[in-house]
């Protein structure tokens, strides 16, 4: 009876354990994970079409991932949306005033992204700063659109 009741303490731990492991690996492959803080500052750029980005988008430089997308809204002067982004703090001071932003997709019909391109200004970005050239995204339904259009005349 005791040998019974230490296995079953044993696999009710072992599920634990496991279950607990699944939630891990949701979160951090959701974005969601729960780290500790992280030294970031914040640029913003206003966009005239973001397409499908999201808050938790990516944001990348050469394809390396450099930070996050916090936050988008509507631009209340220039009704574009203006998009919030959190870059780690290892490239603050380093990408020059004239970085342009595009918003980019991974894939034919995957995750939009933000790309940045840095310039060859000699002043560089800082906290709060904003980013001025920026390439809208690409609408895969505009562009189906227009080949459509084409092809009737």
């Amino acid at each position: 009876m005791k040998r019974n009741s230490v296995l079953e303490l044993g696999v009710g731990v072992f599920m634990l354990a496991g279950i607990l492991g699944l939630v891990f690996l949701g979160l951090r492959v959701s974005g969601l994970g729960v780290s500790g803080p992280s030294d970031t500052y914040t640029l913003t750029a206003n966009f005239a079409n973001i397409g499908g980005l999201r808050p938790q988008a990516k944001v990348t430089m050469s394809g390396v991932r450099v930070g996050k997308v916090t936050d988008i809204s509507l631009d209340p002067q220039w009704f574009d949306a203006r998009v919030t982004m959190e870059i780690d703090d290892a490239y603050e001071g380093k990408l020059s005033g004239d970085t342009t932003a595009a918003i980019l997709t991974s894939g034919l019909l995957g995750e939009q992204y933000i790309g940045l391109t840095v310039g060859g200004s000699p002043d560089m970005l800082e906290d709060g700063d904003v980013i001025h050239d920026t390439q809208q995204a690409l609408v895969l339904e505009e562009l189906i659109q227009q080949f459509v259009s084409n092809m009737a005349n």
